[in-house]
């Protein structure tokens, strides 16, 4: 049995990594110019990853952390709409467009919120645009089965979208209405249905743990639930309450949550489900069938980590299109604008809409590549890291590998002289066990640091 009491004083705030570094460290010293420099000396070899953020729900999710913008109104989506093609105009303008896209991702906010036609024009104008995407793409969407019929299944699966994530959540009755997110099981079976009729293959459902009246056994209905559609992939996040950034966390009595302890037994109750019932657990968050790619990525070592969550499509260059979305290159990250005005303006001045970004030293580099192996992949080669950035990772990790003793004492990794490996215990605390690889955290005061937290 794990001793889950001892594991609560893990519970601190910490990035998710889905970048490093992460985004506090984003400056508005980066500048467009900056990123269209960065455009002109990319290796046109290099594969495109797109990610368009469509921002608007018709309400809010309490529990929801993405940059959403309430709305009702068709007029405010159909500006929108008309300002992201003008953004992929603006694109051609500074980017090799003729670049093999291997990735494309819509997401929210929420996709499906925008009519089958707004789609469709979008798909075909981002098609003309990037011309050339390979044949093996991955090409995804986020659905609200609240907003999905089979008019938007037909557009995005002319489009050739081949990967669909329906949020879900949580199917308890209270939790639902105290997350403002009303969603009966039938209704998300229903259109999952109209998925698989529709000979889309890769499925995913997210699940969170950690929601206010959330218990041990409320989740397992759920998960039980869940299971009877046999999705694909399952995607289960640990909630992040964070109201000082989302103001409508602030209307949870923060007195129903489960307790940390609570959520660790909630997670290994997951994983010991999951894992029991045929799916292979993924990086620190996902479950997939055993013929899935991912599954099959995590047996080679070859699994990456982004934006858009774990991916098989390493090695390309992301670009973020849409107000708030992130790109990234080997060696840069660049925001857009939040500000959905500043956006549109920039826009206008015929501007690549660039709010904030970075430029990555070697250190950073060096140290993304080991943080996001362990979040990858749970483990870390130690002598392929010494031979691609020609370091002693004794030598230059020694505060680190100190800091990683502590886990090593508990049991949740070990540590080798050519290799790390995390144990599945371990896997449930995966970004403290990153933490210590991470160079501006450790100049952060804990009590400062802005982040949800681990556990």
């Amino acid at each position: 049995m794990i001793d889950f009491a001892k594991f609560v004083k893990y519970s601190k705030p910490g990035p998710r990594y889905t970048s490093y570094p992460t985004a506090p460290e984003f400056s508005e010293s980066f500048t467009k110019e900056d990123l269209i420099e960065y455009f002109k000396n990319q290796d046109d070899s290099r594969n495109l990853s797109l990610y368009f953020h469509l921002p608007f729900c018709r309400s809010a999710c309490y529990f929801c952390g993405c940059n959403t913008i309430f709305t009702s109104k068709e007029d405010k989506k159909s500006k929108y709409l008309s300002y992201i093609l003008r953004e992929l105009d603006i694109l051609k303008k500074h980017l090799n467009t003729s670049r093999v896209v291997s990735q494309m991702h819509f997401g929210g906010g929420t996709p499906t919120f925008f009519s089958p036609s707004q789609l469709d024009e979008l798909i075909t104008k981002t098609k003309e645009v990037f011309p050339n995407f390979s044949s093996d793409a991955e090409i995804s969407c986020e659905v609200d089965p609240r907003y999905f019929t089979q008019e938007h299944m037909d557009v995005l699966k002319k489009g050739g979208f081949n990967r669909l994530s329906f949020g879900v959540q949580d199917l308890d009755e209270t939790v639902q209405k105290t997350i403002h997110r009303i969603q009966p099981f039938e209704l998300t079976k229903n259109v999952i249905d109209i998925a698989r009729a529709a000979g889309i293959k890769s499925i995913n459902t997210d699940l969170i743990y950690g929601l206010p009246h959330q218990t041990k056994e409320t989740f397992k209905n759920t998960l039980e639930q869940m299971l009877t559609i046999s999705p694909d992939r399952f995607a289960v996040f640990n909630y992040a309450h964070v109201p000082w950034l989302m103001k409508t966390m602030r209307k949870f009595d923060e007195s129903t949550f489960p307790s940390p302890e609570e959520k660790l037994e909630m997670l290994k109750q997951t994983i010991d489900f999951f894992t029991s019932n045929g799916y292979k657990m993924v990086g620190m968050d996902h479950f997939a069938k055993p013929d899935d790619e991912l599954f099959l990525a995590i047996e080679k070592g070859e699994l990456h980590r982004n934006f858009q969550g774990y991916t098989t499509k390493g090695g390309a260059d992301l670009i973020g299109i849409g107000v708030t979305s992130i790109g990234n290159g080997v060696d840069y990250y660049a925001q857009n604008f939040k500000d959905l005005e500043e956006w549109e303006n920039s826009i206008d001045r015929g501007e690549l809409p660039v709010f904030k970004g970075y430029k990555l030293s070697d250190d950073d580099i060096l140290r993304q590549h080991v943080i996001m192996e362990l979040m990858s992949n749970f483990a870390l080669n130690i002598t392929r890291v010494e031979e691609l950035f020609k370091i002693s990772f004794k030598n230059y990790f020694a505060d680190a590998l100190e800091a990683l003793k502590e886990f090593e004492d508990a049991q949740l990794l070990k540590v080798f002289d050519d290799r790390i490996e995390i144990y599945q215990t371990g896997t449930m605390l995966i970004r403290n066990i990153c933490m210590p690889f991470d160079a501006y955290l450790n100049n952060i005061p804990e009590e400062k640091r802005r982040f949800s937290k681990t556990i």
